[in-house]
């Protein structure tokens, strides 16, 4: 993240002797990125965090992509996808990249071991559900609207409450997520036309030091595979620690809109920057207020990006057809926009309540077996005239 925050004790000069009570010293680790030249945060163990028992291959990662057919608009039916497995296993990936993979779950039980991506940061969309997000920077709870953002060498899990109901759009990105530079001034600092600032930011919450030896198991997926780890004591064995880098929560719902008397553009929904994407959120907001407006967008051309949405709440205006959990891919080389009718019946509209995800694409994404299963064959042909035979 942006700015400094601490959790539990710490000594006062970093890099220096720091003792336990039996006189013995915890273990500094250093925990940065872009070479130790970007954010990074330092956290003391009760023992080394490098102590390995064994490591072995859990699993090959291997995505089924389709084979390339015609380009056309798809639209992926997830709402009836099955609830399985935790938050990591039960993951059914739908679309990627080399910079991105796409993914959505309904995990039915709690991960009783600890992941973490090793290649870049995972951003988990919570559409359904609460639950703990727990890492060694302490826990975080997590509702409907929340955006986990978890970079790369954090070891996490979810734990699910029990009894809830779990849904969740994965973005699992092979690099780093932040908010987009024109945010911030060159310290940092969120500047005021920022559609959300520090205050929106939610830090892990409780630090709970895990003073345990026995057999924890931690994933590490990288390289095209999952290596299990199994360590003699607890991974989250934390005592303090302090930076700019660790887990955050930020709700969909504390994004301001940004507004204005003619259609604006959609990088004012803009949240964050990844590699090779960018992430934004669609908001109950107030529709152009130009006596002349139009407020449903106007048919564009992505030329340089595929535009996947995620359709999480209320009426899209633009668009017939679509339900709760339904993904729309437009990709680039052909236009698109509203469909047949809603272009005219969005005038004089003065609001809209629609909640939705945006993930723009700067390489063309391939989809996978698992989107063809769900896909709906007649969206491209959607926008024809209602009466067309």
């Amino acid at each position: 993240m942006t700015y400094y925050y601490k959790l539990g004790e710490l000594p006062k000069k970093r890099h220096t002797q720091y003792r336990q009570p039996d006189g013995s010293l915890y273990h500094e680790e250093v925990m940065g990125i872009h070479g130790f030249a970007g954010i990074q945060s330092i956290l003391y163990h009760l023992r080394p965090p490098t102590q390995i028992r064994r490591a072995e291959i859990k699993m090959k990662v291997d995505i089924p992509y389709e084979e390339v057919g015609p380009l056309r608009p798809r639209h992926l039916c997830s709402m009836e996808i099955p609830e399985r497995g935790d938050a990591v296993e039960g993951r059914i990936p739908l679309m990627g990249n080399s910079d991105v993979v796409l993914s959505v779950a309904r995990p039915v039980k709690a991960m009783d071991y600890w992941y973490k991506f090793a290649h870049g940061d995972d951003v988990i969309f919570i559409h359904e559900g609460t639950g703990l997000l727990e890492s060694q920077y302490g826990g975080l709870r997590y509702g409907p609207g929340d955006y986990l953002v978890i970079p790369t060498g954090v070891i996490w899990r979810l734990i699910p409450d029990d009894d809830v109901s779990q849904r969740m759009l994965v973005v699992e990105a092979f690099g780093h997520v932040v908010p987009p530079k024109r945010y911030l001034n060159h310290y940092g600092q969120f500047l005021e036309h920022a559609p959300y600032c520090e205050r929106d930011i939610r830090p892990p919450e409780d630090l709970v030091t895990f003073d345990a030896v026995g057999e924890y198991e931690v994933r590490v997926k990288a390289r095209q595979q999952i290596t299990r780890f199994i360590y003699d004591h607890h991974p989250l064995d934390v005592i303090g620690w302090d930076g700019h880098l660790w887990p955050f929560a930020f709700n969909i719902a504390d994004f301001e809109p940004i507004t204005g008397r003619l259609h604006q553009p959609p990088p004012v929904h803009q949240t964050f920057d990844g590699p090779g994407f960018v992430l934004c959120s669609f908001v109950p907001r107030l529709f152009d207020y130009h006596p002349l407006a139009i407020p449903a967008p106007y048919n564009h051309s992505n030329v340089d990006s595929d535009e996947v949405l995620y359709y999480v709440e209320g009426q899209f205006m633009s668009r017939k057809g679509i339900n709760r959990a339904s993904i729309t891919v437009h990709p680039n080389g052909i236009p698109h926009g509203p469909h047949p009718g809603t272009y005219e019946g969005s005038i004089g509209q003065k609001a809209t309540e629609e909640l939705a995800v945006m993930v723009d694409t700067f390489r063309p994404l391939r989809l996978t077996t698992f989107a063809r299963n769900i896909e709906d064959e007649h969206y491209p042909y959607s926008w024809l005239p209602e009466n067309h035979g």
